[in-house]
């Protein structure tokens, strides 16, 4: 598959909302490209494929040696994202008419070329393109593809092109590599389906609806089982003769960031749990937890200063026993038993909370920010573990938001179909010298028609700029809101919010009047044990 015609795929998702038409989009492009074209762009359609040799920077400094420098800035200041601004302001070199490139080509050039040519390469790739694989090929080798095309969205495409369970596409999904040829031949009958065999794969997690009041009202106690909803990262660990994993909730590896869980891991099984930081049995903010995230290596001194531990929740396969079918009471035995006997270091089982009725589960509930828990898991007796969210199975009964007026400091743009308005807005609260101190940044809770009058605010009241980041006048206040505040240094307040989102704008109330620092410290939560 050429890059043009990956081009055409990108720019006709980009301008196809309807899921349906997604999908038929997708499902044509499995049809009708090659090996191992199709496969390459599914990977970099869900985030699969990712290059670190060619970084944005050198793209900018490469687009800045073909056209003037200042107008390449002022271009990409109000453009605002990078691949667009490539794509609408490079000249060509006359005389270029070579065949633009396959998108296989592309991903052993890159892997090939030592870094001091990449530019060069990059270079003679854009001179053969239109504008529309110009942008395509600065997307494919930066990064940053946003065109409404999940992991999950492309498995289902993958499911109705070849008429294979989805449940089975994703049990094979992580035992594949890019560019997914077995995965392909096996779709489109040309191949056995390739069997992972002991390979430390992820298996699509069991996920909960937020509990609604009238869900509430419908609940029978004696059907229903209770645990805390714990605030740190939902993960699989997942162990056995090939290898061990540990994967996030969306199915990314994130072993390397906690080495001390890996080398805990000398069972053969699958587990469902919550990745916490947890001192002498107390479980710490989710802001520790964060020191350790996205990181490719850690030290030992992160690991003392911030001690992971899992907390376990279910147990998918005991060896090569599957326990998915079983209701959930009798996975919850078994996995009580495992622990039992298995006994891992770093490890514990999150406890079922006993209730004999809604009001009293009400009750607990409403101790949870106390507590500083994020609230409870309902999971019905009978329940087997489903991939993806079932309603009815599984609920989240969050506790009530927090709320906050805070002062709009700063703003960026978004990305993709936001690229061009200033959607990312960070807010502070004041201080008691009358210093204004950021707490959060939110980038949702707006109408479309808020975001362009915010946009419209914005650049008339920008009075300063570092880099794409816009300082504004003090004149909005949002109401924020948010699930918990927690200490941070890595903020001049002292203070983060935990899923902050903007509930209103108050055009109604001054600046002035805006929180003050010291009524979010009062929020910031205590430890949980």
């Amino acid at each position: 598959m050429s890059l043009p015609a990956f081009a055409e795929l990108l720019e006709r998702l980009v301008f196809t909302p309807g899921r349906n038409a997604k999908l038929a989009l997708l499902q044509q492009w499995f049809a009708e490209q090659p090996d191992p074209d199709r496969g390459i762009g599914l990977a970099a359609l869900t985030g699969e494929l990712v290059f670190s040799v060619a970084k944005p920077g050198m793209i900018r400094d490469l687009v800045a040696s073909r056209t003037d420098p200042e107008l390449w800035r002022l271009s990409y200041d109000y453009v605002g994202d990078l691949a667009e601004a490539v794509a609408l302001i490079w000249q060509s070199r006359a005389g270029v008419n070579a065949p633009p490139p396959t998108l296989a080509e592309v991903v052993e050039a890159l892997e090939t070329t030592p870094k001091a040519e990449l530019p060069a390469l990059i270079a003679g790739w854009l001179d053969t393109l239109d504008a529309s694989a110009r942008l395509a090929l600065i997307k494919l080798v930066a990064g940053g593809l946003r065109v409404g095309v999940s992991a999950r969205l492309a498995r289902v495409a993958l499911a109705e092109w070849s008429g294979q369970p989805v449940e089975d596409i994703e049990e094979v999904w992580h035992g594949v590599a890019v560019p997914y040829e077995p995965l392909f031949h096996w779709l489109d009958g040309r191949g056995p389906r390739p069997d992972p065999r002991d390979a430390p794969i992820f298996r699509p997690l069991m996920l909960a609806h937020p509990l609604e009041d009238a869900d509430l009202a419908a609940l029978q106690p004696q059907d229903w089982r209770a645990e805390w909803k714990w605030d740190g990262i939902r993960v699989q660990l997942t162990a056995g003769p090939g290898g061990r994993r540990i994967f996030s909730r969306g199915g990314e590896d994130i072993s390397n960031a906690f080495p001390e869980i890996l080398d805990a891991m000398t069972f053969h099984g699958v587990l469902d749990g919550e990745l916490l930081v947890i001192r002498d049995g107390t479980v710490a903010p989710f802001a520790d937890l964060q020191q350790r995230l996205n990181r490719k290596a850690v030290t030992a001194r992160m690991q003392r200063d911030f001690p992971a531990a899992v907390r376990l929740y279910d147990l998918l396969f005991d060896g090569h026993e599957d326990l998915r079918t079983q209701p959930f009471d009798i996975r919850r035995a078994r996995l009580e038993a495992w622990f039992a006997r298995t006994a891992p270091p770093l490890m514990d089982v999150s406890a079922l909370i006993p209730f004999d009725g809604i009001e009293a589960l009400s009750a607990i509930r409403d101790g949870a920010r106390a507590a500083s828990i994020e609230g409870l898991m309902l999971k019905r007796a009978d329940a087997p573990y489903v991939a993806g969210r079932v309603k009815g199975l599984w609920w989240k009964w969050k506790r009530d938001p927090l709320t906050v007026d805070a002062v709009l400091m700063y703003a960026q743009r978004g990305h993709g179909k936001r690229s061009s308005f200033y959607s990312d807005y960070t807010f502070g609260v004041w201080r008691e010298d009358g210093q204004l101190v950021p707490i959060g940044k939110a980038y949702s809770g707006y109408t479309d028609e808020e975001l362009l009058w915010l946009d419209r605010w914005i650049r008339n009241n920008t009075i300063n700029r570092f880099g794409p980041v816009r300082e504004v006048d003090r004149g909005i206040v949002f109401e924020v809101a948010f699930d918990a505040a927690q200490l941070s240094t890595r903020h001049k307040s002292g203070v983060a919010l935990r899923f902050p989102r903007i509930a209103r704008i108050r055009r109604d109330k001054p600046v002035e009047e805006a929180d003050r620092l010291e009524t979010v410290m009062a929020l910031v939560e205590t430890r949980a044990s």
